[in-house]
């Protein structure tokens, strides 16, 4: 750790390495136009895939549940804070991702630390895919469980080492959809190896939900031919913060699991539950992502017109089918260099860098929105061309 005479160097250190970052301000509304820091944008950098953020029925709905609740909801779900909405949303989750129960955490992050926390103490193992998120691989070390991370999407590796694991409780932990990556975890293939090895299975899908399904259930709905997706092995996560527009988590599963989580998942007892008008503007969004298919349609046709237009640059997209489309670049100054030339040109994506991602491995990552418009794609990638040219 370093000591208080140390940061001003380590600091510039990371500036050197073309890592050092710094927040921008947003002066109005989520959307694919933003004004930041006192600069109007054409933005490919938020997760707001379906484009409900700025929704006027969820902004409705919140207020309308702030003008009849409050703000705040002034305490723990163990106390008082537990809100007919919350209990709602809560139900209305469960219901539309096909799960026996669901219990509402305040945020994506908070939900991966209490869920494996919970599972899992020192005589526990976790069995992680290595491009987890932050929030997965700090939960496996949290729990002080047996943190084994297996190669990225290689189930014989996963097999191997839950062979030789002789722990007393296994959860294999991964992201659904990969938020820097984009590809789709084998859902099925996992599920067997959870019932083979006497394991949970533990799906984030912060970047699947709202996206993937034809009703936009997530990679439950994308898996949904297979023979079983209920199982009581599966823990199911998604944020309500990305394609849903608003803010929190929902876990899913039986409900044994939604009780012991209730009892024992350090995150959810201790804090502060949610405001409950955003649980009102997290429901209205669950019934305009399952009616609105149309989102999911225009994100398909986006995806597909940057992927032809990218063809003819030097730098290639890795392989996705969802709104999160990587742009591999290599070197982190590079990156910079390139995001940096279309801020210039009023077009924002964030470039990604260690440890984010592994060294050599700088990129923009793309992220799509229903809201864009195909001629916003042809003007990032008209930018990307000049930006080519030597």
């Amino acid at each position: 750790m370093p000591g208080t005479a140390d940061l001003a160097g380590l600091l510039a250190e990371l500036e050197e390495q073309g890592l050092g970052r710094r927040r921008c301000v947003l002066e109005g509304p989520q959307g694919v136009r933003v004004r930041l820091d006192g600069r109007d944008c054409l933005s490919f950098s938020s997760n707001d895939y379906l484009g409900l953020a700025n929704h006027p029925g969820l902004v409705f709905a919140a207020q309308l549940a702030a003008g009849r609740f409050g703000v705040g909801a002034g305490a723990a779900h163990l106390l008082t804070g537990h809100h007919q909405l919350h209990h709602e949303l809560e139900t209305a989750f469960s219901a539309f991702v096909g799960l026996p129960a669901a219990l509402l955490f305040s945020t994506g992050y908070m939900a991966n630390l209490g869920v494996v926390s919970a599972l899992l103490e020192r005589n526990g193992a976790v069995f992680a895919d290595r491009l987890n998120h932050a929030s997965l691989v700090d939960a496996a070390r949290l729990s002080g469980a047996d943190h084994q991370r297996y190669r990225h999407l290689d189930l014989d590796d996963l097999d191997r080492r839950l062979k030789s694991s002789k722990a007393r409780a296994r959860l294999i932990a991964t992201d659904a959809v990969f938020s820097m990556d984009g590809d789709i975890a084998p859902v099925p293939e996992l599920l067997e190896l959870a019932e083979r090895h006497d394991a949970w299975l533990y799906l984030d899908d912060a970047h699947g939900f709202g996206v993937l399904g034809e009703q936009g259930r997530g990679v439950l709905e994308r898996h949904a031919s297979h023979p079983k997706p209920h199982s009581p092995r599966l823990i199911y996560l998604a944020t309500l913060g990305k394609a849903a527009g608003v803010a929190g988590a929902c876990v899913a599963g039986s409900r044994e699991l939604v009780e012991w989580l209730v009892n024992k998942a350090r995150t959810y007892v201790f804090t502060t539950a949610m405001p409950p008008m955003l649980a009102a503007a997290a429901l209205k969004s669950l019934e305009l992502i399952a009616t609105e298919a149309w989102r999911r349609q225009r994100l398909a046709v986006l995806v597909q017109r940057l992927q032809t237009g990218v063809v003819r640059l030097p730098w290639r997209l890795l392989p996705s089918e969802t709104p999160i489309q990587p742009l591999l670049v290599g070197g982190n100054a590079d990156a910079l260099r390139l995001a940096d030339g279309l801020r210039q040109r009023g077009i924002l994506i964030p470039a990604i860098r260690p440890p984010t991602v592994p060294q050599g491995t700088a990129r923009l990552r793309i992220s799509l929105s229903a809201g864009h418009t195909e001629a916003d794609v042809d003007t990032l990638l008209t930018a990307l061309a000049d930006l080519a040219r030597p």
